[in-house]
């Protein structure tokens, strides 16, 4: 089987600025842990305070990004993903370019005139992460650029897509555009829950991409955000194409894996990690999807998927921020 190109992810570029903090700066500016959120004004200063009052770490980052760079490393196989998304002609945008080249993506970035690179601020405390993202760039993407002869071609190689929630905040059509290519051409089409604003104020976005999922990646939180907010289960929900039935899968930290099928409901264990192991849970759930499709675009069944997604989680959870040694030992 040739894995060229087979897994392609859209979302939102971002420049992780990590830093341990401490419970007066998130009281400061409002911010919960566990949580991701939109910068609005009132967290625009927090950026630069971060950087001169603590000890920060730059990393590239962006949900979906992140999911691929993992799957990426856990394939081992140079050019298996492509990644789309919008950057700013700038220095954060040219590291970004690199380190995401060096991880062996293949990269089509829109690269946005007038706004700087996306950032996201990342605040751990006690291990636990606080997401802030100020998209600036990111927010750029144009459907346009996905038309383009050159950046379409990736997405008629792809057999499997992914792409975080944060992305309907951007470009509802762009998704909406590969979800139908996906669909028509019995591809498998992924989305993520991403956050409870996601499914609390983007709902009408999310119920129209909705039927296009394949699989449906989130946290415990975001599902019973979606729950209340939507009043249905999601693996219920009524499908495009009724040729892949819809798998919704959901982590729960430390707690088991849920898997729901067709109505039936199966339990992972995960691989527990002591305390003093734990550096940051930023980019744990990233990790666990690009662990997941990385078996998932090899036709693995679902049982190696998720034990996978466990163990690429298991490696970040110990790192700062989404990142890895060399090569994965995942067999």
């Amino acid at each position: 089987m040739a894995y060229e190109g087979i897994l392609l992810g859209m979302g939102n570029p971002l420049l992780d600025i990590s830093a341990v903090v401490d419970d007066e700066f998130l009281k400061k500016y409002d911010v919960k842990l566990n949580n991701a959120i939109l910068a609005e004004d009132k967290h625009l200063p927090m950026y630069d305070e971060m950087s001169k009052k603590y000890n920060v770490e730059y990393i590239a980052g962006g949900a979906t990004q992140n999911s691929i760079r993992v799957a990426q490393w856990m394939l081992q196989i140079p050019g298996a993903t492509g990644y789309m998304g919008s950057i700013g002609k700038d220095k954060f945008g040219e590291e970004m370019k690199k380190s995401s080249m060096a991880s062996g993506i293949n990269v089509h970035y829109y690269e946005d005139e007038s706004a700087p690179t996306g950032t996201c601020a990342v605040c751990v405390v006690g291990g636990e992460r606080s997401l802030i993202a100020n998209l600036s760039a990111a927010n750029c993407y144009k459907t346009e650029h996905l038309k383009r002869p050159e950046n379409w071609a990736l997405v008629e190689k792809a057999k499997y897509f992914y792409i975080a929630g944060f992305f309907l905040t951007v470009s509802p059509e762009s998704i909406q555009l590969v979800a139908e290519h996906a669909a028509a051409k019995n591809k498998i089409f992924s989305m993520n829950l991403s956050a409870p604003f996601i499914c609390e104020f983007f709902r009408d976005a999310q119920e129209k991409a909705l039927p296009y999922m394949d699989y449906v990646f989130g946290n415990e939180t975001e599902a019973r955000t979606f729950a209340k907010v939507h009043g249905w289960e999601i693996s219920q929900w009524p499908k495009a194409s009724g040729t892949h039935k819809r798998i919704t899968v959901i982590t729960q930290g430390a707690d088991p894996v849920v898997v729901a099928e067709d109505g039936k409901v199966k339990l992972f264990p995960v691989v527990l990690l002591p305390k003093e192991m734990l550096v940051d849970t930023n980019g744990a759930g990233d990790a666990f999807v690009g662990g997941f499709l990385s078996q998932l675009v090899q036709e693995k069944p679902i049982e190696d998927c998720v034990r996978a997604g466990c163990y690429a989680a298991n490696v970040i959870i110990q790192r700062s921020g989404c990142t890895y040694p060399e090569k994965p030992d995942f067999n």
